[in-house]
């Protein structure tokens, strides 16, 4: 057997080292530890004390009525996005990207980022999250060209 021979017998061999030891794997999308610590649905439930620990004096504040008396909120505006307060924690979230999915992306994008439990009603995508000490929903609302126009994470038993 010649020099090409012994080469060519060689080639998987180096392939297999290649791969092995220079080529970076390819992770999962699960849940890591990291990505749940950088999970937004975290804030849900935090005091208002926590919320001031954690990002400070909020950048403003607004009122966001609601259909009803009881639905009004006090909303804090900070960088991560906007905190929805009932009575003394924070219940729902406003923000412009989470999960994948930011403000903007279609209609189809989104459904391919959430998958199979994502369900469409209207002009919004809904996605149970398996977060936390409450039953939590995602909810992305579509504007008229089917675009993400805002991105809501909330407890659903409020």
């Amino acid at each position: 057997m010649g020099l090409f021979g012994r080469f060519f017998r060689l080639i998987p061999v180096m392939m297999v080292l290649f791969f092995a030891f220079f080529v970076p794997p390819l992770w999962s999308q699960a849940e890591t530890e990291q990505s749940r610590s950088d999970d937004p649905a975290q804030y849900i439930g935090l005091t208002l004390t926590d919320l001031f620990q954690r990002f400070g004096v909020p950048g403003s504040v607004y009122a966001s009525r609601g259909l009803e008396e009881w639905q009004d909120d006090v909303v804090f505006v900070y960088d991560q996005g906007d905190f929805y307060i009932y009575k003394d924690r924070v219940w729902q979230l406003e923000l412009k990207d989470v999960m994948g999915i930011k403000a903007g992306d279609s209609r189809s994008v989104v459904s391919l980022v959430l998958g199979s439990k994502a369900e469409s009603f209207g002009n919004s995508i809904f996605y149970s999250l398996d977060a936390g000490a409450w039953p939590m929903m995602l909810r992305c609302d579509f504007d008229k060209d089917d675009n993400v126009q805002v991105i809501f994470i909330y407890r659903t038993d409020l």
